[in-house]
């Protein structure tokens, strides 16, 4: 008997059994932290909206294989498109609106998208900047259609059924297109099965404990279609997705609270804003079971901070992964407050704890060159710094329309199966923990001798002062110096900034790993990725220290 891997098989599936659980519970327009005002939807409702969605979409030609853009913002529209198109077998590619003009252009140009279906104004800047013109044919509005094409609305007017049976997928079939942030270069489509999707979801069944019946609040609108499968109902806070580094806390801790949400879901840059929030006026928020953050390392002090907000016993895990595969590993903060966190401080790299157990995880010796067969002598021994690679279910197979990435990204193995090349460096320690050193990209060669990121910035985020630092190459006069940008807290604003160098170069006289750094410069902000206002984008700050340098 054939399987159908269809990841909106699940949807129906909860409407069947627990019809009458709410799905989400969506903000109203107008509401605010004081006079928190929500729509719910039940799973019935869900599943029935998006049925008279697909057979609209499936009426108009968006149906088996067609790549259709996405640009909805978070509502019930999102929710019930995003499992339309994934019940008419088409391909929703997702691209964040926040990566830019230039971006956004080329990513359309690549993914070849033949539809498109987004609100009036993503439909105006499509026009405006030339978005896929010469691949889309057809359109889809949730308002005025600028230069026309078709309004939902009127579409779902024509449909009288509620009914819509799934097309079965196999498990290696195309369920979507995922654009990676571009925090180390332009943004790439990571190719995902229906198979990639079922495994993530197991995974995050199985390493979480999660329970149908939960109550979800996910910042990042993607993280919430997991509910469904899962059998969580979903909170979707008032917020600007694109910037979660800026919300209101009282906009996530006030749904917490109203919906005694069990688990919730959010940046570092969140976290850290809502734990500084949370501590201030005491807040505490004993429904949580859970708290998970990703996207970027999570200091510790923002989990001590935000532990102190959570009943004794509840960890916020920080799993480790990417847009080509989630997730690879986690680790929860009690290990990191009680163990790992001063090894960090002394420049051993972030532990990001056991790989999860669908993934077989390697570190293999650094090569910036494609590998083209796998074996066993890249593997490199416990301790050594390498480049992690990984193998599983949840892992893509490749980058859509960029046979470079993937060959630069991906090994393959003897039996068929690959490694997946994740583009950062780490190594694994003798009690099986993976502890992450940076990015390889990252790292600076001065021909000497190799400097990572984590391991370096480690030790000067240690001074009160230092909110976060980077470290990045700078070529003077033909040679690689390895520079440390440093962006303060609040409180160390003030400080005379001669004394504050004085002190980091005091600092890092301390350890052998900085000891060679003799270049610290002071960045006002430094400019972080759109997705989690948390990744640095070092290539940007490396150019702004060439020119304090010079």
């Amino acid at each position: 008997m054939s399987v159908d891997y269809n990841i909106a098989a699940h949807l129906p599936l909860m409407a069947a059994t627990q019809p009458d659980r709410i799905a989400i519970h969506i903000p109203l327009k107008g509401t605010s932290a004081e006079r928190l005002s929500y729509a719910s939807y039940s799973y019935r409702e869900l599943d029935r909206t998006s049925n008279r969605m697909a057979a609209a979409l499936e009426a108009i030609g968006i149906s088996a294989g067609v790549k259709t853009v996405l640009m909805v913002k978070p509502g019930l529209e999102f929710f019930a498109l995003t499992f339309a198109l994934f019940k008419v077998g088409a391909v929703p590619v997702f691209i964040d609106p926040g990566l830019g003009i230039k971006n956004l252009k080329t990513c359309l140009a690549e993914a070849e998208p033949e539809a498109f279906i987004g609100i009036p104004k993503a439909h105006l800047a499509r026009l405006l900047f030339g978005w896929g013109r010469k691949t889309l044919k057809t359109f889809v509005s949730l308002g005025v259609m600028p230069g026309g094409g078709y309004c939902l609305s009127r579409l779902l007017k024509k449909q009288h059924s509620d009914s819509y049976a799934c097309l079965p997928r196999g498990k290696d079939d195309t369920a979507a297109i995922l654009f990676t942030s571009g925090s180390t270069g332009v943004p790439k489509g990571a190719l995902y099965s229906h198979g990639n999707f079922v495994a993530q979801v197991e995974a995050l069944k199985q390493v979480y404990q999660i329970e149908p019946g939960e109550i979800d609040l996910p910042t990042f609108p993607l993280f919430a279609l997991f509910a469904p499968a899962l059998g969580m109902t979903s909170v979707i806070p008032l917020m600007d997705f694109t910037r979660p580094g800026s919300v209101d806390p009282q906009q996530i801790i006030g749904p917490i609270k109203r919906f005694q949400a069990t688990t919730m879901f959010g940046s570092p840059a969140l976290i850290r804003r809502v734990a500084h929030y949370g501590e201030e006026h005491q807040v505490l928020m004993p429904s949580l079971k859970r708290v998970i953050s990703a996207g970027a390392p999570v200091p510790a002090a923002t989990l001590d901070s935000f532990s102190k907000l959570l009943a004794d016993g509840v960890e916020i895990f920080t799993p480790y992964g990417a847009t080509e595969s989630l997730p690879v590993c986690s680790i929860g903060s009690r290990e990191i407050l009680d163990e790992t966190r001063g090894k960090t401080d002394l420049g051993q790299g972030i532990c990001i704890g056991q790989p999860v157990p669908s993934i077989d995880l390697k570190i293999i010796r650094i090569d910036d060159r494609p590998i083209g067969k796998w074996s066993a002598d890249l593997v490199l021994e416990d301790g050594e710094i390498g480049e992690i690679c990984v193998r599983g279910e949840q892992v893509t197979r490749s980058y859509f329309n960029r046979p470079e990435s993937t060959a630069l990204a991906k090994i393959q193995c003897a039996d068929g199966s690959f490694f997946h090349r994740m583009g950062d460096l780490g190594y694994r320690d003798a009690d099986g923990r993976i502890w992450f050193c940076g990015r390889k990209a990252h790292r600076v060669e001065t021909g000497t001798r190799s400097f990572y990121t984590i391991p370096c910035e480690a030790i000067f985020n240690t001074h009160p002062a230092v909110f976060r630092s980077a470290l990045v190459a700078v070529v003077v006069d033909g040679r690689t110096l390895p520079v440390i940008c440093v962006e303060l807290q609040e409180s160390g604003a003030a400080q005379s900034q001669e004394g504050l160098i004085a002190e980091l170069r005091v600092l890092a006289a301390q350890h052998e790993l900085t000891r060679p750094i003799a270049d610290i410069l002071i960045h006002p902000q430094f400019p972080v990725d759109i997705r989690h206002n948390a990744k640095i984008f070092r290539e940007k700050l490396a150019a702004w220290a060439r020119e304090q340098l010079s």
